[in-house]
């Protein structure tokens, strides 16, 4: 028998523009990433929401957006928000 499921969690680079997604972890091998991710604050239980894809990425934590490149979004995972 077929069992439902749904995807609760991914990287941030596979949310759609408006989405929003809790921090679940950061991995990065780059200690750099990292610590660019936490004074961005980044960190497990965050709220994120993808602004923009295109040209460049968009993310607004809190009430502040921000650029970021994508070998740090790679590294964010999050939860998807219940809208």
């Amino acid at each position: 028998m077929f069992t439902p499921f749904s995807v609760t969690g991914c990287s941030l680079e596979l949310l759609r523009v408006g989405e929003r997604g809790i921090v679940t972890f950061c991995k990065s091998q780059d200690e750099t990433i990292l610590k660019k991710l936490t004074s961005m604050g980044v960190i497990p239980g965050t709220t994120i929401t993808l602004e923009q894809h295109f040209p460049s990425l968009i993310i607004k934590v809190g009430n502040t957006s921000s650029p970021i490149d994508l070998e740090s979004v790679r590294a964010i995972y999050v939860r998807i928000a219940d809208s």
